[in-house]
């Protein structure tokens, strides 16, 4: 690896630290500075879930120099649990979308994989949610990473106390990995996207339900040390319908009518954060991300597709996130 001069200040900072006391306290809780010097994020309009959905996925991806050809591609959408009429699961047909445009564009395998984190049932969930009939048809492979084959995995970052975590082996031996949340709030994290979403590459099989030891050591800490361990290399959220309130499971839907794509989960999650009304660097997850993992910034991001407008009515949060409203 390069020297970076954003990793060189990493170090120094270490060194210095190491030199005047004996806490590890004082040191980086991050390994390395991955954020790029500039992120490009596009904000679709489609609306609705319906057929154009392929022709405005396929344009927005073509304003991005994505090179996916011959590589191992895996989607990975929120899918948590399945409950009528809500809209806590990102939708089968833009995940079909988007495995289409992947193949399109030349990938040598398209999987689809996800790990639920309060149904232990993952086909029930698959069943109930539209996913196994759809994927069936277009001949896509789901993974279950609750149950998938593990590789022990030291973590990148130390914000979480945690050392290492068993993780799937189709994640890590991706080529380029997908975030495709659903644009919610969230009851412990305030917002769960793209970052959020990477919970579901914890197996629940060896780690409990909903993802128990990431509970015990820090949602938000360990939102973080898991994206500095398995980077994702794009995102796609899922806001033609979004979720506002008591979120993940029990928010109310909101219809926002926008897909974000983004090179940056970081850029991903604060462009969101702004079309749900929300101040992102008030999200402790976004605001330490944008330390090290991506770009939070505006002048830092490059907008192309629709502009970020925020709602005239923010989204509803939780009591206790009422500090993510804008002055």
């Amino acid at each position: 690896m390069s020297l970076t001069r954003r990793n060189f200040l990493v170090g120094s900072a270490a060194v210095a630290a190491g030199a005047s006391v004996t806490t590890p306290f004082f040191l980086p809780k991050y390994h390395s500075d991955r954020r790029p010097k500039r992120s490009r994020v596009a904000v679709l309009h489609p609306e609705q879930y319906r057929q154009q959905i392929d022709q405005v996925l396929g344009k927005g991806l073509r304003l991005f120099p994505i090179n996916v050809r011959d590589k191992t591609v895996v989607l990975k959408p929120n899918l948590v649990d399945y409950l009528p009429g809500n809209a806590i699961n990102t939708h089968p047909t833009l995940v079909l979308a988007a495995a289409d445009a992947f193949r399109r564009l030349g990938a040598k395998s398209v999987v689809v994989a996800e790990g639920p984190g309060h149904q232990r049932d993952t086909q029930l969930v698959l069943s109930q949610s539209g996913y196994q009939e759809s994927l069936r048809g277009e001949k896509i492979r789901f993974v279950d990473l609750n149950r998938d084959e593990l590789i022990r995995t030291p973590l990148r970052a130390s914000y979480s106390g945690m050392k290492a975590l068993w993780l799937p082996r189709t994640v890590l031996e991706a080529d380029f990995l997908v975030s495709m949340p659903k644009i919610k709030t969230h009851h412990w994290s305030g917002v769960t996207l793209a970052m959020k979403n990477m919970f579901g590459i914890v197996p629940g099989a060896r780690y409990g339900w909903p993802k128990n030891i990431l509970h015990w050591n820090g949602i938000q800490e360990s939102i973080l040390d898991l994206c500095a361990t398995v980077p994702i290399h794009f995102v796609i959220a899922d806001g033609i319908v979004a979720m506002e309130g008591n979120g993940p499971l029990n928010g109310t839907p909101r219809p926002l009518g926008m897909i974000v794509l983004a090179d940056d989960p970081v850029a991903a999650d604060a462009t969101c954060a702004r079309l749900m009304g929300l101040e992102p660097m008030r999200v402790v997850h976004i605001r330490e991300g944008a330390r090290f993992l991506g770009n939070a910034d505006p002048s830092h991001l490059d907008q192309v597709g629709e502009t970020v407008t925020p709602p005239a009515t923010p989204f509803r949060v939780v009591p206790e996130f009422q500090n993510l409203y804008t002055l």
